[in-house]
């Protein structure tokens, strides 16, 4: 049993509670599945015990089972997650240039994350015409499919953006132009690395586009990326690659410099 400042065991902890967090624990950044054999190795949980702690995990909705009997966080923890984001400086510092890039617009946007083959959404503003309005912060796309997805992983070493998209299903209900395998979503991510902006035209649904640029705070790596999202009746792929383009990379620019100086 662990002790608290006193070194006195502490009475108000909750062994079987304190066991499934450090299952959590266990994930990050460069490790997001996990087989139970190596949750036992990594945490000395014996196996009996491991698999109830994962199967209540998994029944909650805190980590979920992939085909190959491997878990991953599950949705449950991507929303707790991002009501800790919400109050994290990237949000607070990106909220007003954010707004106004929206009230400038009068389209939808975006700030988000990359979170394995995910994109986590930290903030939205939204127009109520657009065709994704079940999407809020806290919510998840499928980043191969999405403008902020395939502009986070294009930043990544391929052997990296390779390990972040194993075991994602790109025969997936997608839109019509989505890439239906990693070697087809390979070269679009080299594309976008080059260009330094990200394009989805009806890849997460028929009638939507988005654009995507990167907000870098102070490593190479982008902190995050933001986008617009617009339907297709109302704006061209050449309107995302002009002037809306030049609108959302100043808003990136001012968010950036505004990290950097946090």
């Amino acid at each position: 049993m662990k002790t608290n400042e006193t070194g006195k065991p502490n009475r108000y902890r909750i062994e079987a509670l304190a066991k499934g967090l450090d299952v959590l624990r266990l994930f990050d950044e460069s490790t997001t599945t996990l087989k139970l054999r190596e949750i036992c190795d990594r945490t000395g949980i014996p196996m009996p015990t491991a698999f109830r702690v994962v199967a209540t995990l998994e029944e909650e909705g805190f980590v979920e089972r992939l085909p190959d009997g491997a878990v991953r966080p599950g949705l449950a923890v991507l929303t707790l997650g991002s009501a800790a984001l919400r109050g994290a400086s990237i949000v607070q510092i990106s909220e007003r240039p954010l707004r106004q890039l929206a009230e400038a617009t009068g389209e939808t946007v975006n700030l988000g994350v990359l979170r394995g083959s995910d994109v986590l959404y930290l903030a939205r503003i939204r127009n109520a015409d657009l065709v994704t309005a079940n999407i809020q912060v806290g919510s998840t796309l499928p980043a191969p499919l999405t403008s902020m997805g395939k502009l986070l992983l294009a930043y990544l070493p391929e052997d990296e953006a390779r390990a972040s998209l194993a075991g994602f299903d790109f025969g997936r209900a997608a839109g019509p132009h989505a890439a239906r395998s990693v070697d087809e979503l390979l070269p679009r991510l080299a594309e976008t690395r080059a260009q330094g902006f990200a394009v989805q035209d009806e890849e997460v649904a028929v009638g939507l586009r988005s654009i995507a640029v990167p907000v870098f705070g102070r490593d190479p790596q982008p902190a995050a990326a933001i986008n617009i999202a617009v339907a297709t009746s109302r704006h061209s792929v050449d309107d995302l690659r002009g002037p809306l383009r030049e609108q959302l990379s100043a808003t990136a620019d001012e968010i950036s410099l505004r990290l950097r100086a946090a």
